[in-house]
C-alpha cells in the first residue's frame, strides 16, 4: 500500500550560492552538493539526498538584512512566519500549509521543540552570526526525528569551535532600536571552543511593543584518538510588550521567557560507529494579561515551567547490502503551571516571585526507535524505514509510522527521486489544558496523523537552476483552536479529516554580468479540500494559500553591494474583525507585498550597511487582529579579525 501511495518525483541538489569569506567581502559561488546535511538518519552528502531540503549559508543570512531566525525564515520558499512581535519576540513557523505546532526544531541536531506551546519553538539561544547554515527539511520526518515533525524540520548549524578569530557587529534604528553582537572562537591544546552574546532592544513602534532579548552560547570539542566530545550549552531571554497578542480584547498584555539549553554527544571515529547524546531543556513563561492596571477580578498572571530531558543512540554501519541506521530515542516532558496540567495536592512557589505558585502539573514519556536502510542500483538509491513510537498514554501504545525515498541520477545536471511517509503530532500541553477568558483546552485531544507523498523536478544548467515539487498530505484528527458564530470561546478540537495539496517551484539565475549577482524566484501554494463550515479556524486552515519570494542580489562597485527581498503573502482564510470594544464580522485575509532591503559597503575589514524593513510600509497583520510595524530603518557596523 505505501509504494502504491508514491508519486513520481524529480529532484537535483547539485545548486550555487554566494559565499563569504568572511563578513565583508563576497567571493565565489560554492557547490553546495558537498555540504553535509542530515534529512535522513545517517547524514549525507546533500547531492546524494532523496529528500527535499533547503540550505541556507551563512552568507545567505548576513546579505538577507534579517536580525533575527524569524527573519531569515520567512523568505524560505514553502515556510510561513507569522509574526506577533517584531524582530524575533514571537514568531510562529510553519511548513508547507501546516501549523506552528507541526514544525520540529533542532540546535544542532538535537531536538529542542517546546511542548508548551509551538509559540516558543524560535526561542533559541542563538543569533544570526552564531549560524553556520540552517537546514530546511520540506515533509514529514518522523522516522528520521521521531514525533512531532509533522510537516518539516529545521535544523539550525552553529559554527564549529576552534576558529582563531572574532566578530563583532553594532546595529542601531528607529524605535530607539539597539543590537549587539559578539562572537569568539579559541582552541587550547585539545579542547576547541566557541562563544557568542547578543542583544537586541527597542521602545516598540506602537504601544505597548517594547522588547528586549538576549542570548549566550557555547560550544566546545573536546579531540581524542577514539572520536570527539560535542558540548553545547545556551541560554535565552526576552521580555515583550504584547499588544493584543492572544486576544484585541486585552491589548495591555505582557510576556517574559527564558530558556537555558544543555547538551553532550559522543562522535566516534573508528570501525564502531555508535553515537549517544544527552540533552535538557527548561523554559520559563510569565504571562501578563494586564502589564500595568488590572480589574479586581484578575488575580495572577499565568507562571509555566517546562523540562524536558532526553536521551538518544544513533548506530550507523555500512556493508555490502548498503548503509544500516538504528536510533533509539527517550524524552521526558514536564511542566509545573498554575494553568496547565492536572491539579497537585500541595501548591510550589514559582522561584523568584512571591505570592506566585504552581498549582497543576503534568508530564508525559516517549519512546521511539527509528531504523532505515539505503541500498543502491547504479544511478538508483532506495532508502526505507520506520519509526516504532511508544506512548503508555495513548490508546494506542505503540504505532509504526514507515516511509521509503527513491531517487534516481538520470544525469550530472538532473535527479529524480520518489518519497512516501506516515507521520504524527502530539498534542502540546497548551492544546490539552489552557484555559483564559476567550480559551478553552481539550484533555482528550488525540494525536494528529497523517500520510505525505511528493513529486518534483530539479534541474541545474551553469548560471541557471530550476526545480518544482508536487505533495499531497491526507491529514486526520488535525488539531485545531475554532469558535462557532456567536461564541466569544476558541475551542481545541481534533478536525476529522484535513487533505493539503501543495506545489513549489523556484528558479535561480547567476547574472552574467558578476559572479557576485544572483536572482531567485520561488513560488508555493497550498490547497486544503476541507473547510471547516461554520466554525472560524484559528490556525489550522490559516495557511499561506500563494507566496512568491524574489530575492535580488548585486553588487555596487568593488566594495560595496545591494540585496533586495520581497515576498508575496496571500493567507487562505478569515478572522473575526475586532473594532476596539467587540467583534464586529468576518474578513479575509488581504494578500500583500512586503519588501526588504540592505545596503553595504567594505571597507578594509569594516563593514558599514543600513536595512530597511517594510520598504513600502505596508500594512499587513500576518496573525488576526496585531498589525505590524510600517518601514523601519536601521544603521550598523560590523567587522571580523583573526588572532
Amino acid at each position: 500500500m505505501l509504494i502504491a501511495l508514491l508519486g513520481l518525483t524529480f529532484y537535483g541538489y547539485k545548486t550555487s550560492v554566494f559565499a563569504q569569506e568572511s563578513d565583508t567581502t563576497i567571493t565565489m559561488q560554492v557547490d553546495l552538493s558537498s555540504v553535509v546535511v542530515s534529512a535522513q538518519r545517517t547524514p549525507v552528502m546533500r547531492g546524494e539526498l532523496m529528500r527535499s531540503v533547503q540550505v541556507i549559508t551563512a552568507a545567505e543570512i548576513r546579505q538577507s538584512g534579517a536580525n533575527d531566525l524569524a527573519g531569515v525564515l520567512e523568505h524560505v520558499r514553502g515556510v510561513d512566519i507569522r509574526k506577533r512581535g517584531t524582530f524575533g519576540m514571537q514568531a510562529d513557523v510553519s511548513i508547507r500549509g501546516g501549523t506552528f505546532d507541526q514544525t520540529l526544531i533542532l540546535l544542532n541536531g538535537v531536538n529542542i521543540t517546546d511542548p508548551q506551546t509551538g509559540h516558543h519553538n524560535l526561542n533559541v539561544p542563538v543569533d544570526l552570526e552564531t549560524i553556520e547554515r540552517i537546514e530546511v527539511l520540506h515533509g514529514p520526518g518522523a522516522r528520521v526525528f521521531g514525533p512531532n515533525a509533522f510537516n518539516g524540520a529545521i535544523n539550525i548549524i552553529t559554527k564549529q569551535p576552534g576558529k582563531q578569530n572574532a566578530t563583532l557587529r553594532l546595529t542601531g534604528g528607529e524605535h530607539m532600536f539597539g543590537a549587539i553582537s559578539a562572537t569568539a572562537g579559541l582552541t587550547t591544546g585539545p579542547v576547541s571552543h566557541f562563544l557568542s552574546v547578543s542583544g537586541l532592544t527597542s521602545d516598540g513602534f506602537t504601544n505597548n511593543t517594547d522588547f528586549k532579548s538576549e542570548n549566550i552560547f557555547y560550544r566546545s570539542n573536546l579531540q581524542t584518538d577514539a572520536g570527539r566530545l560535542d558540548l553545547q550549552a545556551g541560554y535565552n531571554q526576552k521580555a515583550f510588550g504584547a499588544n493584543s497578542f492572544y486576544t484585541p480584547r486585552f491589548p495591555d498584555q505582557y510576556e517574559q521567557t527564558r530558556a537555558g539549553f544543555l547538551s553532550l554527544r559522543w562522535l566516534p571515529d573508528g570501525g564502531i560507529n555508535l553515537s549517544p547524546t544527552v540533552y535538557w531543556r527548561r523554559h520559563h513563561d510569565r504571562f501578563e494579561l494586564f502589564r500595568d492596571e488590572a480589574p479586581v477580578w484578575y488575580t495572577t498572571h499565568n507562571y509555566h515551567r517546562t523540562d524536558i530531558l532526553g536521551a538518544s543512540v544513533n548506530w550507523v554501519h555500512v556493508s555490502q547490502f548498503g548503509t544500516t541506521a538504528l536510533g533509539l530515542d527517550y524524552r521526558y516532558e514536564h511542566i509545573f503551571s498554575n494553568v496547565l496540567g492536572d491539579e497537585m495536592s500541595s501548591p510550589l512557589p514559582v522561584p523568584g516571585y512571591e505570592d506566585a505558585f504552581f498549582t497543576n502539573s503534568y508530564d508525559r514519556n516517549t519512546y521511539s526507535l527509528m531504523a532505515e536502510q539505503t541500498v543502491q542500483y547504479g544511478d538508483v538509491t532506495v532508502s526505507g524505514g520506520t519509526l516504532v513510537f511508544v506512548n503508555t498514554e495513548l490508546d494506542n501504545n505503540v504505532s509504526f509510522f514507515p516511509g521509503l525515498d527513491i531517487g534516481w541520477q538520470v544525469n550530472p545536471n538532473w535527479r529524480m527521486y520518489t518519497t512516501a511517509n506516515r507521520t504524527l503530532r502530539l498534542p502540546t500541553f497548551t492544546d490539552l489544558f489552557y484555559e483564559g477568558p476567550d480559551n478553552l483546552g481539550n484533555p482528550d485531544l488525540k494525536p494528529e496523523e497523517a500520510i505525505s507523498v511528493e513529486a518534483g523536478v530539479k534541474l541545474n544548467y551553469g548560471r541557471f537552476s530550476a526545480d518544482a515539487a508536487l505533495f499531497r498530505r491526507w491529514g486526520t484528527n488535525m488539531i485545531d483552536w475554532v469558535r462557532a458564530p456567536g461564541d466569544p470561546v476558541w475551542r481545541s478540537e481534533n478536525l476529522t479529516d484535513v487533505v493539503i495539496t501543495g506545489v513549489e517551484t523556484g528558479v535561480t539565475f547567476l547574472l552574467p554580468y558578476d559572479d557576485r549577482a544572483r536572482l531567485s524566484v520561488q513560488y508555493g501554494y497550498n490547497h486544503a479540500d476541507r473547510s471547516s463550515g461554520d466554525l472560524v479556524s484559528n490556525y489550522a486552515l490559516d495557511f499561506l494559500r500563494n507566496k512568491v519570494d524574489v530575492v535580488y542580489s548585486t553588487p555596487v562597485l568593488r566594495d560595496g553591494g545591494i540585496n533586495l527581498s520581497a515576498s508575496w503573502l496571500d493567507r487562505n482564510g478569515s478572522y473575526l474583525v475586532f473594532d476596539g470594544i467587540d467583534f464586529t464580522g468576518e474578513s479575509d485575509f488581504e494578500a500583500q507585498w512586503v519588501v526588504n532591503a540592505k545596503a553595504h559597503w567594505n571597507v578594509q575589514s569594516v563593514q558599514l550597511f543600513g536595512e530597511v524593513s517594510n520598504l513600502f510600509a505596508t500594512q499587513y497583520a500576518p496573525i488576526a487582529n496585531v498589525p505590524q510595524p510600517g518601514r523601519w530603518v536601521r544603521f550598523g557596523i560590523a567587522t571580523q579579525f583573526s588572532y
